[in-house]
């Protein structure tokens, strides 16, 4: 066992075990059909063995099966953030931590987000950064720590000095007595590096990869949009990720950035503050998502008016990059540019996901597309078929709110039922 399953699962000694899935009738209200992006009348979701077995019309009581009376609510998918960091949170203190604390620390918090994460109707997540999550993730698939369904990327993939190099801010003493990072550690500067840091990737049990693509906002380093990586670069790492069936996101800020991961086959990009047009129509020749963070933008721009919170390396990028992001999501939605949801939670506190909603109905997403980002076009993203939609055969992940979240999309902040695979964990008093 390594140093990092230890103590997730020492933590989940103190976690009540899901009890046992049992055959269920939610009779809904109404039904958000992720598909058509509609919502329709009463429906009644069956569901037996975790997997939804039938849904029918109106209220039905189905003999021997447990009723669960959701007529004043409107039932969901549950929801999906493509974008989070389960094993930390922004603080004043987040810079010092990483000199203070353990593996061990971090891993201990991240069972409480998972938690908080799950709870607020997060079923799945994609963790795109944190070395602990993949034994999170392990933890949650045994049912000893109650958390979201994870993809996870345990260490991102950057260049020295890149927004994911984690000696960057470091003195010389230490940078010395630690010696540089290399493929292993996730930082790489050519091809050949490029595919070790993959193949890495692969031995350390992730399940999609995520690259820096370009500056960021929080690294202590001055760049937050410069390219950090070559195209051929990009091509070497999306080309081994290929070979192991993984799927690359790519955070990227920077216009040069963001051209050169879309030309060199990536999934997704993140964030996209300096999106131009010309970027968008490379994204929509290469069918390439955009998971804009909104969130996070919005964070970091409110804390940067904070004195102390960021260090001054970081503080004038988060008022600049962070206040841009909503504009960008709002162009890249009239420009027709694929949009799938995504926080970048662990910036922003935990459980608080499914803000992201109201800010992308700000910027012009209609509430039923922002709905749909978080289900069935996130299980694109993901390339799985088994989820986002609430339909027979389909993993019985299934969310439940008062009232209707595409005539009032304030609803979705009162998530007050919660079940994954056939597994309540939420239901209301």
């Amino acid at each position: 066992m390594s140093r990092y399953a230890l103590p997730v699962l020492l933590a989940s000694l103190f976690a009540l075990p899901a009890a046992a899935a049992e055959p269920l009738a939610l009779q809904c209200g109404k039904l958000f059909d992720a598909r058509s992006g509609k919502v329709l009348e009463a429906r009644t979701v069956v569901v037996r063995d975790g997997k939804v077995a039938e849904v029918l019309p109106g209220r039905a009581d189905v003999a021997g099966v447990k009723a669960i009376d959701l007529t004043g609510r409107t039932c969901l998918p549950g929801w999906t953030d493509l974008h989070v960091h389960l094993s930390g949170q922004s603080s004043p203190q987040s810079y010092s931590e990483g000199f203070r604390l353990d593996p061990v620390d971090f891993a201990y918090r991240s069972v409480g987000y998972a938690e908080k994460t799950l709870m607020a109707g997060f079923t799945s997540v994609r963790d795109l950064g944190g070395e602990v999550v993949p034994h999170l993730r392990d933890a949650v698939n045994q049912g000893l720590v109650k958390g979201p369904r994870i993809f996870a990327a345990g260490k991102s993939i950057a260049t020295t000095g890149g927004h994911a190099d984690p000696t960057n801010g470091w003195n010389d003493q230490l940078s010395h007595l630690i010696g540089p990072p290399g493929p292993t550690e996730g930082v790489i500067n050519s091809i050949e590096e490029a595919r070790q840091a993959v193949r890495q990737r692969y031995k350390d049990g992730s399940d999609v990869i995520k690259i820096t693509a370009t500056g960021g906002v929080l690294s202590y380093a001055k760049s937050g949009d410069a390219p950090q990586f070559t195209v051929d670069e990009v091509k070497a790492i999306v080309d081994i990720a290929n070979d192991y069936g993984y799927k690359v996101a790519a955070h990227a800020h920077g216009t040069e950035g963001m051209k050169r991961a879309i030309q060199g086959g990536v999934t997704s990009i993140e964030h996209g503050t300096y999106m131009t047009d010309e970027v968008m129509r490379l994204m929509k020749q290469h069918g390439t998502w955009y998971v804009p963070t909104i969130y996070a933008g919005r964070f970091v721009a409110e804390k940067a008016k904070i004195d102390g919170y960021f260090p001054e390396v970081v503080r004038p990028k988060a008022a600049r990059i962070g206040a841009q992001i909503q504009d960008t999501a709002a162009k890249a939605y009239r420009n027709g540019v694929k949009i799938a949801f995504g926080t970048d939670m662990g910036v922003g506190p935990h459980g608080d996901n499914a803000r992201e909603f109201l800010y992308m109905v700000e910027a012009g997403i209609p509430a039923n597309v922002a709905l749909q980002a978080a289900t069935i076009r996130a299980a694109e993203v993901l390339g799985v078929d088994d989820q986002g939609v609430i339909e027979t055969g389909k993993r019985a992940d299934v969310i439940a709110l008062p009232g209707d979240p595409v005539a009032d999309i304030n609803a979705v902040l009162n998530v007050d039922f919660v079940m994954k695979d056939g597994v309540i964990f939420k239901q209301p008093d």
